[in-house]
């Protein structure tokens, strides 16, 4: 069974992007078929992955608005061996267009319908904010990756996502749930980064990746090459840690399969 998965958190810069586009590339190299969505006007996941959101024939703003399929949107990560349906600022326009229509935040879960079944993972990589992207986004998956700094002011971020989460749980999605909490940016030298973890195992236990992201310069400046780190430097802190979640996300999977049978 495919595993949707939204990548959310309305607070920017804690990682969504680079978890999607590391967590995709991890998740290929151990022969896993993945699709990323990318839901975010600012196209970056689409640029991360070397391709020019510039160029683009269709987006996800076609798809949306139902004037291209996603089967011919979809095209190929030059670098990675995952799939990507490519998004760039004409989502801002989707955005707006879709204020106006009904049953506006099943647009993404209907469009994905026909070619869901051809991947084993897909990971959808939200706008830094709360709105009908997201709610789509939230719409279409069956579980929520939060990545989040261990900061104050990310734990209150974290409360009204989880909100947000409940609200589209008890409208139109019944099945989503939290699948997991990533502590990224990690830094256990700092006094503050371990108090906050240790809240977030306190309220959220086994939901809580045992993996950490660290803060990694290699990670950081994949980005500007157009791939993802282990394609960049897999030796580096960045590429272990990704391969390492990677392989956390399978034992989950294979244990819910386990619990299924």
């Amino acid at each position: 069974m495919t595993r949707i998965i939204a990548v959310a958190n309305q607070k920017g810069g804690v990682g969504k992007t680079t978890t999607c586009v590391n967590l995709a590339a991890s998740l290929a190299a151990t022969q896993r078929r993945v699709l990323l969505v990318d839901m975010d006007p600012q196209g970056n996941a689409t640029m991360g992955c070397g391709i020019d959101k510039m160029e683009l024939g269709n987006s996800a703003c076609d798809v949306l608005l139902g004037e291209a399929t996603a089967a011919d949107t979809i095209v190929s990560a030059p670098q990675g061996g995952f799939a990507v349906l490519p998004g760039n600022e004409d989502l801002t326009l989707a955005e707006v267009n879709l204020l106006q229509e009904i049953g506006r935040e099943l647009r993404l879960e209907k469009a994905l319908g026909p070619v869901v079944g051809l991947y084993d993972f897909v990971f959808i990589d939200c706008p830094p904010s709360i709105n009908m992207l997201t709610v789509n986004a939230l719409t279409a998956a069956n579980g929520v990756l939060i990545p989040m700094q261990c900061e104050y002011y990310a734990l209150e971020g974290l409360s009204a996502l989880l909100n947000t989460i409940e609200q589209v749980r008890d409208s139109v999605n019944s099945g989503l749930e939290v699948y997991g909490i990533l502590r990224t940016m990690y830094d256990p030298r700092i006094n503050l980064s371990s108090e906050v973890s240790m809240q977030l195992i306190e309220h959220f236990d086994r939901k809580v990746f045992r993996t950490c992201i660290p803060r990694n310069i290699r990670l950081a400046e994949a980005p500007s090459f157009g791939r993802p780190v282990l394609l960049h430097d897999r030796h580096s802190r960045g590429a272990i840690a990704y391969l390492a979640l990677a392989g956390e996300i399978l034992r989950r999977e294979d244990a819910r399969m386990a619990e299924a049978v």
